[in-house]
């Protein structure tokens, strides 16, 4: 039984190595052919010119879309956008999205590059149409809604962007707590610029419990108190900022003493100013006790403070209010010396940035919520101090 079996099967095995055989020729000769077209010749040509560009031009028309060359086209793709080519990188994932025979995978990894090719090039609506495509299709539902969100911070849609956030928050070990905190921020603010204060206090009051350890929202409030003259709650907010984040002490300053001023009380915030003095303090600091010093107690007594502060930790923006305190001196010369100093320092404080994110370095002349340059939400400080 087992030898007719064996007989049987011989002539199957055959028919099945001659059909393999011939394909396999079948596509040597197709590559082959491929690589002796005149097209082919013409792209080495523009290599060796070194004209690298045409020669790509050049090899993807002759790079058939099939199943194994679609890595290939979405490789080129994603190289040209990298290099700023977005139009070249448009059209390559274009024609991969046309085509009728590629698998579900493939036109979602492609609808894919091409959002961010569009992101790329500025066109926000149609990346965002291509990535709630790729959510609807449940394929590649993280990055969609990764990018989705970008979209949405680019255009300032901050409703949207809180609903993408939540979305993408299930799909991540991320709660995304101090984005979702900045966005209901962004919306207090489109509130307040409307005069809806009660919508922007509930917002607020969202962005605060959302990121117990998020400033802004305190900040705000704090400023919303200060315009209905309630400079008490004031203080108390801008204090509890502090208490969270030490480093934006610098910002709250002004306010505080505005509202100190305002209560006839500028010697309680000198205590509690005196709590930051120190190496590690920011000069803000020390400039804002001299000046409560000067108005309460006159300019020799803040010109005494100052000068030790400014032994003890030299800086630049210490020093040139140093000498605006000394220019009121009698001695002339000194006061020409001191001015022609104060030039100078002027200068190099024009030139030095005052604010740099923390996770990418981007330097900044004013604060922003939202770095420009990673887009990480929060990231910004004032740089800190002593300089040279």
């Amino acid at each position: 039984m087992q030898e007719l079996l064996w007989i049987l099967l011989l002539p199957v095995a055959a028919a099945s190595g001659w059909w393999a055989a011939k394909r396999s020729m079948a596509r040597a000769c197709e590559e082959t052919d491929r690589l002796t077209t005149p097209a082919y010749f013409r792209g080495l040509n523009y290599l060796l010119n070194e004209e690298p560009d045409k020669a790509i031009d050049v090899f993807v028309q002759l790079l058939e879309v099939d199943s194994e060359t679609v890595e290939t086209h979405l490789a080129l793709g994603s190289l040209f956008r990298r290099r700023g080519e977005v139009e070249r990188a448009i059209r390559i994932h274009q024609n991969l999205i046309a085509r009728p025979a590629l698998a579900q995978e493939q036109r979602a990894q492609a609808l894919l590059e091409l959002g961010m090719d569009y992101m790329r090039a500025g066109l926000y609506d149609r990346a965002e149409n291509l990535f709630l495509e790729l959510k609807e299709m449940k394929l590649h539902v993280r990055k969609a809604l990764e990018n989705l969100l970008i979209v949405y911070q680019q255009e300032k849609d901050w409703q949207s962007c809180l609903k993408t956030a939540e979305e993408l928050a299930s799909l991540i070990d991320d709660s995304l707590s101090l984005e979702r905190s900045h966005f209901y921020c962004e919306l207090a603010e489109e509130a307040l610029r409307k005069r809806q204060k009660d919508a922007a206090d509930k917002l607020l009051k969202k962005a605060a419990s959302v990121d117990i350890h998020s400033v802004r929202p305190l900040h705000m409030q704090a400023h919303m108190a200060m315009e209905q003259g309630d400079c008490k709650s004031a203080i108390h907010l801008m204090k509890q900022a502090v208490k969270k984040d030490a480093y934006y002490l610098p910002e709250v300053l002004p306010d505080l003493m505005e509202c100190y001023r305002r209560l006839s009380d500028l010697p309680a915030l000198n205590n509690y100013l005196q709590e930051f003095l120190g190496s590690g303090a920011d000069v803000a600091v020390a400039l804002s006790i001299t000046e409560i010093i000067s108005e309460t107690k006159g300019e020799s007594d803040a010109r005494a403070f100052l000068s030790k502060e400014m032994h003890l930790h030299p800086t630049l923006k210490g020093l040139l209010h140093l000498i605006d305190l000394n220019a009121s001196l009698p001695d002339i010369q000194a006061e020409q010396m001191l001015l022609s100093m104060k030039i100078h320092v002027e200068r190099l404080l024009a030139e030095r940035p005052a604010y740099q994110c923390r996770k990418c370095g981007f330097v900044a002349n004013t604060l922003h919520w939202q770095c420009p340059s990673c887009r990480s939400w929060g990231s910004i400080r004032r740089k800190s101090e002593p300089e040279e």
